[in-house]
């Protein structure tokens, strides 16, 4: 296949899309980011703690014309952040760029957040991440790419749960030292950081704070998962090939504010 990430084996860790009812549901972060990497050229590895969702995203990607497998794991389990990786490599040939998508909320608010729920999202947002790349770093090769997906949340307070917003700010800290420490071997890390965009955990989130859909975006709309994913392809393309450790802001003009 032709396009910027041809050739390419590319890890989506979080590349399912949460189950819903609604008929209009849009895609999810994770799958956009798989799908598009796949019209690009690119093999992918579907990673999905929910392997039905990880199936669907793997059958989009292939109807792309792009190889894809998937690999089911639950990165809230340390042993399963290091099997990811290996089983990926195994899977597609080798590893060119992993994208870690993967993150949940809990609790709300620092009087209805239990260590329970701070402990988990700990695990998922922030350590799975550190794992993740620790086993990778010796598997990626030159002009290889990480992208971590965090959240303005990450930036400013905003979500009301505190353990997301701290995760989210822990992932820019991790991208830079995973970025420095992996320039030697010419692999690149950055972030990138959604605003309000319209995915059904969105949608669920707005459920549980309706003033979330009120929020003045300078371009008086949500944005939609292919709008994140099309700079993710950018940041594993040749095109990115000088750029690292840095945190791009992919939400409508929010942050200005």
């Amino acid at each position: 296949m032709s396009g910027r990430l041809a050739g390419r084996k590319i890890v989506v860790v979080g590349a399912g899309t949460r189950a819903t009812d609604d008929p209009d549901a849009p895609i999810g972060n994770g799958r956009a980011i798989a799908v598009a990497a796949a019209r690009e050229g690119a093999s992918i590895a579907c990673v999905d703690m929910n392997k039905d969702a990880a199936e669907a995203t793997a059958e989009l990607v292939r109807a792309e014309g792009a190889d894809a497998v998937v690999i089911p794991a639950d990165v809230s389990d340390p042993e399963a952040c290091e099997s990811l990786v290996t089983e990926s490599e195994a899977a597609l040939g080798g590893i060119d760029g992993v994208v870690l998508n993967v993150g949940i909320a809990a609790g709300a608010g620092l009087s209805r957040t239990t260590v329970e729920d701070w402990d988990l999202a700990q695990n998922v947002n922030l350590r799975a991440h550190f794992l993740v790349c620790k086993a990778a770093k010796e598997r990626l090769g030159e002009g290889s790419s990480i992208v971590f997906i965090s959240s303005v949340a990450g930036l400013q307070a905003g979500s009301r749960i505190p353990v997301y917003d701290t995760t989210k700010a822990g992932l820019i800290g991790l991208s830079r030292h995973v970025a420095a420490e992996c320039a030697s071997r010419g692999v690149r890390a950055n972030v990138v950081c959604p605003g309000l965009i319209d995915t059904p955990l969105g949608r669920v989130a707005s459920g549980g704070r309706p003033s979330r859909d009120q929020t003045p975006v300078p371009l008086k709309r949500q944005g939609t998962a292919w709008e994140i994913a099309w700079p993710v392809v950018f940041l594993l393309s040749h095109e990115a090939s000088y750029i690292t450790g840095q945190v791009l802001v992919v939400d409508g003009g929010l942050f200005m504010r």
